[in-house]
């Protein structure tokens, strides 16, 4: 019984002395956000959020010159969030975000990230020709035709 109580009493004080509880949810819906559209007629283009409407909708801007995304309430099932951000205030101009999207060198960080170099991936693969989509199954098959040798010769 002693051995029991002993234990109990160990496993409550783990419980209760981590205090520190870690979020593990790190994209917020904030102004200053940085979304990618993924439903519409601007679908694959980034934008900022520079205000929130309400529980369903946010004001986002490109800004325009550098994104191609003009001003607009969109709604959040439209919208993916990305992990990052500029410093901007609610209901920025235009030339604020501008300034704030290349301090942040915002393109060069985004194009950085996987998800971007997945996405370009996809559109050059959905770009190529009937001659380009064979030449890439025989290069696929050639490697995986030398990675078998290899792994014979490793397994014999």
């Amino acid at each position: 019984m002693k051995l029991l109580s002993t234990a109990c009493s160990f496993i409550h004080s783990i419980y209760t002395t981590n205090k520190h509880h870690i979020m593990v949810f790190k994209r917020h819906v904030e102004v200053g956000r940085i979304v990618l559209i993924n439903y519409g007629p601007e679908t694959g283009k980034l934008a900022t959020i520079i205000d929130i409407v309400d529980q369903n909708k946010c004001l986002i801007d490109g800004p325009e010159e550098i994104t191609g995304v003009s001003r607009q309430v969109i709604s959040f099932t439209r919208i993916a969030l990305t992990d990052l951000t500029v410093k901007i205030q609610r209901n920025a101009r235009q030339k604020t975000l501008k300034k704030a999207w290349t301090e942040a060198d915002t393109m060069a960080k985004w194009e950085a990230t996987s998800w971007a170099k997945k996405l370009a991936s996809k559109k050059k693969r959905a770009s190529l020709g009937d001659f380009d989509r064979f030449k890439v199954m025989i290069a696929k098959k050639q490697k995986a035709e030398i990675i078998a040798k290899k792994m014979a010769e490793l397994g014999a």
